[in-house]
């Protein structure tokens, strides 16, 4: 009997966050993983032979290519690219510099498609592969103090849809991840009680989501189960993007008629 393939998942911003969660779960299912990251001291550390960290910075062509030349040499395949690196500056428009907002679009955007060029040709030498982008609910509703950020992964979302279509030829799948609030280090070191009380309001499930919970939506997306999903973005948000106003009332009412 010929020995089964172990697929490669790449991740980018894996040290933490959705990033690491999104990680683990590769690895606890018997993926080879490489974990990208900026942090320098991250590079070259080894959990195993099928584990192993890059540092990279997304946003420079160089620097990708270089770290994706390494995945080719160590593993010899990718099968599934999780473009999760990110940045936010917390600023009115009118307080954002020029430099703010092209940062964070050069790595929220500039660097999935900068990867994506890089793995695709990797995925459909061994068949084919998929990729996730993992965008967010600040893409799909405005959200203040949030411009460049909000923007960056609203163009992500549709950069996905191009993928999806102009992909399909070599085998690969697009789709992308929207999270919604998610206790993640920078949500706990920037989420102030009040915003946190505001997200409360707005969110019919009533708490902030898991890294977890992001790192199972990302790993269906990756799996055999979503063979015929392409071009889709996923709100994973406890109900945010569906909610209108009223929903602190609808509570205070129904928790009247029970």
């Amino acid at each position: 009997m010929a020995e089964q393939v172990r697929k490669v998942a790449v991740i980018t911003g894996a040290n933490r966050g959705i990033g690491r969660a999104t990680a683990d779960r590769f690895i606890a299912a018997g993926w080879r993983v490489a974990m990208l990251d900026i942090d320098p001291a991250i590079d070259g550390v080894s959990v195993s032979a099928d584990v192993f960290s890059i540092c990279a910075d997304v946003s420079s062509e160089n620097s990708v290519q270089a770290a994706f030349a390494r995945i080719g040499k160590h593993f010899g395949r990718i099968d599934a690219l999780v473009n999760n690196a990110g940045t936010v500056v917390f600023k009115p428009l009118l307080e954002t510099s020029l430099a703010e907002w092209q940062h964070i679009l050069d790595v929220n955007l500039t660097g999935a498609f900068i990867c994506a060029q890089a793995a695709v040709p990797l995925m459909h030498a061994n068949g084919g592969g998929v990729i996730v982008n993992v965008t967010s609910i600040s893409g799909l509703r405005a959200s203040t103090l949030r411009v460049a950020y909000g923007t960056s992964k609203a163009a992500l979302a549709h950069l996905t849809k191009q993928m999806a279509v102009e992909f399909a030829q070599y085998g690969v799948r697009a789709n992308a991840v929207a999270p919604g609030p998610v206790d993640t280090p920078m949500a706990k070191a920037v989420h102030s009680p009040a915003i946190r009380a505001d997200y409360h309001d707005a969110i019919p499930l009533g708490r902030y989501g898991l890294e977890t919970e992001l790192a199972e939506a990302i790993f269906f997306l990756c799996g055999p189960a979503a063979s015929y999903i392409t071009g889709q973005e996923l709100a994973v948000d406890g109900g945010f993007s569906a909610t209108g106003v009223g929903l602190p009332t609808l509570r205070r009412d129904a928790s009247s008629n029970i």
